[in-house]
């Protein structure tokens, strides 16, 4: 897109919750696209007043504020969420035959509900050409793309978990006017499960604020870090697979006496084990972040639902190594595609992959600039920028989803009680997996 031709367009990004300070992987995504984009068009943030993702308590004050030169509109959670209730209506929809309402009284469990949110939105209609949602599995989301769909771009964030099965977001896929997937892996899922391949989409992924310089021995010095060592960025959390890392990592270093420590770099929602080779350093800045992946030998990235791993991406910017759990289909299809990281299935291919990135320098070493050209092909911000420069050119220029059926509407309320839904985690289980090998993505 042209700047004369940007400078009429005016987007708003959509996201359940935004702050400088809050740093998980969609609301990291969402604040670095409407910051990159505001350079080009004028761009606004609507989201909540929550900062926790886990009880969506409003802290923050609603009405206006600026962060880093973006306007944010924040509107109040009606409601903080009730974990058995969640956990309950999460049984139900994701193992048991269920109804349409019974996935609705799902989606306003899991929060944040915010009806003044969607109200504005829907005032806000004629203010904006285009809104960009960030994630498909949020009210926010869900209700804001019903209402506004011919003004909706939809970045699913999406990861092969249950809730993707839920019958209710199919005809919101249908519905948007244009999707930004964030790989290969989650554009297939997305169409397998819905079939709206009529929908404009592209796969674009998501950039990173990577330093001009790191200096590994800076970080050594800082945390008193001594040897060689794998790094783990991120939640420390059982959904994110670190449970089973700290099992493999302690066999590990059972078999290899000597070899390298694991050092652990986040919020830990699980316990960290005490053992003399894994260490937590904690929450870092994004400073001292780069510099402990710039001095490890490698990163692992355990979980087995990604939908993209910007941390990943910023290994290899770093040309350091990355070792994926197999299990994901995205991390594999990015170490596939790039060549530039192992991936394990079990226990067995943890120990040898481990052992043999820190035994083969040059193998790693390989691995690694392999990682820093795919980042710079595929991840950086002038990639990413023009992908969706792109793309709101494409939509200017076409007719917009009332040229369309329109999205589907919900069924009347006796319709909407049958339980007429499989099981989320039968829908998941039947769609086609893997990862997509082909490079390009």
């Amino acid at each position: 897109m042209s700047p004369s031709r940007a400078a009429d367009v005016k987007l708003a990004v959509v996201v359940q919750r935004y702050g400088a300070q809050i740093n998980g992987g969609a609301e990291l995504h969402a604040r670095y696209i409407a910051e990159r984009l505001g350079r080009h068009v004028e761009t606004d943030v609507i989201t909540t007043c929550a900062r926790d993702y886990i009880t969506w308590q409003n802290e923050f004050p609603p009405g206006q504020e600026e962060i880093n030169g973006v306007r944010v509109f924040r509107f109040p959670v009606s409601h903080e969420r009730d974990p058995l209730r969640f956990a309950r209506h999460s049984q139900t929809v994701f193992y048991e035959r269920h109804s349409i309402a019974d996935e609705l009284a799902w989606l306003d469990s899991e929060g944040p509900a915010s009806q003044l949110l969607i109200r504005h939105l829907r005032a806000a209609a004629a203010e904006y050409e285009f809104f960009i949602f960030f994630s498909y599995r949020y009210y926010h989301a869900y209700h804001g793309i019903r209402a506004l769909a011919d003004r909706a771009l939809l970045v699913p964030t999406a990861e092969r978990d249950p809730a993707i099965g839920l019958g209710i977001f199919a005809p919101v896929f249908r519905a948007a006017r244009g999707i930004m997937y964030n790989s290969p892996e989650e554009r297939a899922m997305i169409r397998a499960l819905s079939g709206n391949r009529e929908v404009p989409g592209v796969v674009v992924g998501i950039g990173s604020e990577i330093p001009a310089e790191t200096d590994a021995e800076r970080f050594r010095r800082k945390f008193d870090v001594r040897g060689r060592f794998a790094i783990y960025v991120g939640r420390i959390d059982e959904n994110k697979g670190c449970r089973e890392l700290f099992q493999y990592f302690e066999e590990y270093a059972r078999r290899t006496p000597g070899g390298l420590s694991l050092v652990l770099v986040g919020n830990p929602i699980l316990q960290v084990p005490s053992h003399p080779r894994i260490r937590h350093l904690g929450v870092l800045d994004d400073l001292d972040k780069f510099d402990a992946i710039a001095a490890a030998e490698v990163l692992v990235m355990p979980s087995p639902y990604e939908s993209l791993s910007m941390v990943a991406l910023e290994a290899w910017a770093l040309a350091r190594p990355v070792l994926a759990n197999a299990r994901c289909d995205v991390l594999k299809g990015q170490c596939i595609r790039s060549n530039a990281g192992l991936y394990y299935d079990d226990l067995r291919e943890f120990v040898w992959a481990l052992s043999r990135l820190e035994a083969d320098g040059p193998l790693a070493d390989a691995l690694g600039r392999n990682g820093r050209r795919y980042y710079g092909t595929h991840y950086t911000w002038p990639v990413i920028e023009g992908k969706y420069l792109d793309m709101l050119e494409r939509l200017r220029g076409e007719p917009g989803t009332a040229a369309r059926p329109g999205i589907e509407p919900l069924p009347g309320w006796f319709a909407r009680r049958r339980r007429t839904q499989a099981p989320a985690s039968a829908v998941i289980a039947n769609l086609p997996a893997g990862p997509v090998t082909t490079a390009g993505d």
